[in-house]
């Protein structure tokens, strides 16, 4: 998988990437991320890439030419299957878009900025729009890290143990259940016998039920 990364700041993503899964991904070639930035396409002796808004409202406007100059010159070297812009307004990130977009070979994320992007570069080029909550960020970079990190962990050969990702929460529209590990017993608090029964038929049933009554406790609208 490839993922294209256009921002204002690109060297505020850098970091996520050279650590932990999103860098064992890059470094067994089964995922590459690159920045791009929107700087190198502004217009005139100061690089502009903002203007103040048609209307006369508050803040900046990131502007179409350079955005459209950008994206255009990405997609004449290769196809994408989705070209995606991080908004507030966009469609609120989950499990099963996470993935989805793990079965693409190609995509393109586009950091929002000041007050967005020219509508006309959405009409132009977006094929998705993507928020990570109802919540407003600086900028689109934060989240772009957040929804490469959901797309790249499930691509297969990433995990360690690729069963771990299956057994996520909401990969079954469920929250996940408890979990425990050594010792059995600490400060007078144990597992729970089933987990250390072998009856692996019981313990998964036991997950289940365990699963549900955390999701019915904190997620009821999961299983509406």
């Amino acid at each position: 998988m490839r993922i294209d990364i256009i921002s204002v700041l690109p060297e505020l993503m850098e970091s996520p990437f050279r650590t932990s899964i999103l860098k064992r991904a890059s470094d067994k070639g089964l995922a590459e991320v690159h920045f791009h930035s929107l700087r190198a396409y502004g217009l005139g002796k100061y690089r502009q890439i903002d203007d103040a808004p048609y209307g006369g409202s508050a803040g900046m406007v990131m502007m179409v030419e350079p955005l459209d100059r950008c994206i255009s010159e990405l997609k004449a070297q290769r196809q994408y299957d989705e070209v995606i812009y991080l908004t507030p307004d966009g469609e609120t990130l989950n499990q099963k878009i996470a993935n989805t977009l793990s079965t693409k070979k190609n995509l393109l994320f586009l950091c929002g900025h000041y007050k967005g992007i020219d509508q006309r570069v959405r009409e132009l080029h977006i094929t998705k729009e993507i928020s990570i909550g109802d919540y407003v960020l600086t900028g689109g970079e934060l989240a772009a890290c957040v929804l490469a990190d959901a797309v790249i962990r499930l691509l297969p050969g990433v995990l360690n143990d690729e069963q771990s990702a299956l057994t996520d929460s909401f990969q079954d529209g469920l929250l996940s259940p408890p979990v425990y590990t050594r010792p059995a017993e600490y400060k007078g608090l144990k597992v729970p016998e089933v987990l250390l029964s072998g009856n692996f038929s019981k313990i998964e049933d036991w997950l289940h039920d365990e699963a549900l009554k955390i999701t019915q406790t904190k997620r009821p609208d999961l299983l509406q």
